[in-house]
């Protein structure tokens, strides 16, 4: 009797992941598949789902409107950039909150954590005038710098977990040894936390790819990435679904791919330190 209640939940368990991850996939299903209708099929009320004329069309057409390969690269440049930058200031900064702690610790991650609840229209204004005043608009140099400040207390605050869940009395050991506070970082703590960083970083990564508000209103064309390039599908006559789909299905290709390859480590990155 266990054994068939311990198949029954296994089989609704298994339905249920299907079903859900159906869900979530869908969206994206749907978006590939109007990527390679004609603007007239798009808008085919009931939507055809297979049948229907497939073309290449749309993504001739968005290659020839906009360079994809540029954006592609400033997308590349500012979400990398603002990763490296991230993992340099973060890395020591966690590194001192979880193993080195003060009174003012707890109040230090709560305030980094409270600017994330501030919507960031709300700052927009002071933001635009600083970037302007200091040449940064449509930079690439100023958008890493937004977007590594914006994520960096996520960063910050996944680290400090994961950290905290490494045995002090490794680290005690290694300075009983002889180890500076550099070769304790290098030899010692980054091995052990290599799951955590990584996977914090990937999501450091595909957060700063993601982002389209600050690339939105800081950039126009130089150091605009892909998150502007799907933005110039729409227009005051209207959304051309095929090519905004056609590019947006361009844009978010790499990080899929990367997510893809990468999900076994961003995996046991999430789960590090849940089970001793």
């Amino acid at each position: 009797m266990a054994r068939r209640v311990t198949v029954r939940r296994m089989v609704v368990s298994t339905v249920a992941a299907w079903f859900f991850g159906g869900l979530i996939f869908f969206p994206i299903l749907w978006m590939v598949l109007t990527s390679f209708k004609t603007e007239l099929e798009a808008f085919t009320i009931p939507p055809s789902f297979l049948f229907f004329e497939w073309t290449t069309e749309n993504y001739a057409t968005v290659q020839e409107r906009s360079d994809y390969f540029h954006h592609a690269l400033n997308s590349i440049i500012i979400a990398g950039g603002s990763t490296v930058i991230a993992a340099l200031i973060a890395v020591p900064a966690a590194w001192s909150m979880a193993f080195a702690p003060t009174k003012r610790t707890k109040d230090i991650l709560l305030w980094m954590l409270s600017t994330k609840m501030m919507p960031a229209v709300g700052v927009l204004v002071p933001i635009y005038l600083l970037f302007k005043n200091f040449d940064l608009l449509d930079t690439r140099s100023g958008l890493v710098a937004i977007l590594c400040l914006g994520n960096l207390p996520i960063v910050i605050w996944m680290l400090f977990t994961y950290f905290k869940e490494i045995p002090r009395d490794i680290l005690e050991a290694a300075r009983m040894d002889g180890a500076t506070i550099r070769r304790e970082l290098t030899y010692v703590l980054l091995p052990m936390a290599v799951p955590g960083i990584a996977s914090t970083l990937l999501l450091n990564l595909i957060l700063a790819w993601n982002e389209a508000f600050w690339t939105l209103n800081l950039s126009t064309s130089k150091a605009a990435p892909l998150t502007v390039f799907i933005a110039s599908y729409s227009s005051p006559e209207g959304l051309f679904w095929a090519k905004l789909s056609a590019a947006s299905t361009m844009a978010i290709a790499p990080i899929l791919v990367l997510g893809w390859f990468s999900q076994r480590q961003l995996v046991r990155g999430l789960t590090f330190g849940a089970v001793k």
